[in-house]
């Protein structure tokens, strides 16, 4: 190949210069990233290093500094008998209970709604997906006499019934969008092999539902764990009250807990979302792209 002014130029001479830009922009992409994760990993690092000291090594020496022993299971065991773990078991039954229940629910009224073609359907997707618009504080006086008045407060029945609520409006978008998207044939083939409509919701489409539900059940159960404001309403003993209220009375004036303890106390209150995110990671994509395609 000759250039306008009589040089050669090499054939391959465009793919090389390419492929230098790409590498160029593969190393600045990774020392950018590696930058961000040294900073996003910089405050983890502290928080572990923390864990390991004592109470008296904590207030005495400065964060940064490396701890002197192990004391994390120390820190660990008097974080759980604080109350802790009373917490701890009731946030994780809320979460998988009230989570579970609002997925239910909401795919059956979701499957009403788009595959049973109920009259005035939009109407009713409405009505449950309002219980979204309000600010979640308008619901705080009225629910707390509601309770009160039924004999649900402090309870735990109560509280699952309060998550399973307020988690259906945004269940019921999500599985409404997957619906939509579904080809009828799958209903229409049931329906001539003599399935009702119970059998073709449970038996075919819930099948099918796997990868948003799942996505739903992360979501929602990460909701329901980060809960602090209805958890202070609506519960007021150790037996009922969730993780997030019993962690920030451990932080109280009179709560007696130190800093490596508070410590600890945190990294096991963040444990079980970040292990459900990593169980839960191969459906994660999958799921959010399936149940926008009918949006």
């Amino acid at each position: 190949m000759t250039t306008a002014s009589g040089g050669f130029t090499p054939p391959n001479a465009g793919k090389s210069a390419r492929a230098r830009k790409e590498r160029t922009r593969m190393v600045v992409g990774g020392v950018l990233g590696g930058i961000i994760c040294v900073f996003w990993l910089l405050p983890l690092l502290l928080v572990f290093m923390n864990a390991f000291k004592d109470k008296r090594e904590y207030n005495m020496g400065e964060s940064w500094q490396l701890p002197q022993g192990f004391h994390l299971w120390e820190n660990l065991q008097n974080a759980w008998a604080q109350g802790l773990g009373s917490g701890f078991v009731n946030s994780l039954s809320y979460g998988l209970v009230g989570s579970a229940g609002a997925i239910l629910l909401a795919s059956l009224a979701a499957f009403g709604i788009v595959r049973l073609k109920l009259p005035r359907g939009l109407w009713w997707f409405l009505l449950i997906y309002s219980g979204t618009v309000f600010p979640f504080q308008v619901y705080l006086i009225p629910l707390f006499k509601a309770y009160t008045s039924f004999g649900l407060y402090d309870t735990w029945v109560g509280m699952v019934l309060f998550y399973i609520a307020i988690c259906i409006p945004f269940c019921t978008f999500v599985m409404r969008g997957f619906f939509v998207s579904m080809p009828w044939d799958f209903q229409e083939a049931a329906r001539l092999d003599g399935c009702n409509d119970w059998m073709i919701f449970w038996k075919i489409m819930l099948p099918l539902t796997r990868a948003p539900m799942l996505v739903l059940l992360l979501f929602q159960f990460t909701w329901i764990w980060n809960d602090l404001l209805f958890g202070l309403v609506l519960s007021k003993s150790d037996n009922v009250r969730p993780i997030m209220p019993t962690l920030a009375g451990m932080q109280g004036l009179y709560a007696g807990s130190d800093g490596p303890t508070l410590i600890a106390a945190v990294m096991i209150a963040s444990l079980p979302t970040l292990l459900l995110f990593l169980l839960l990671r191969p459906y994660f994509m999958q799921g959010l792209r399936l149940s926008s395609v009918g949006d």
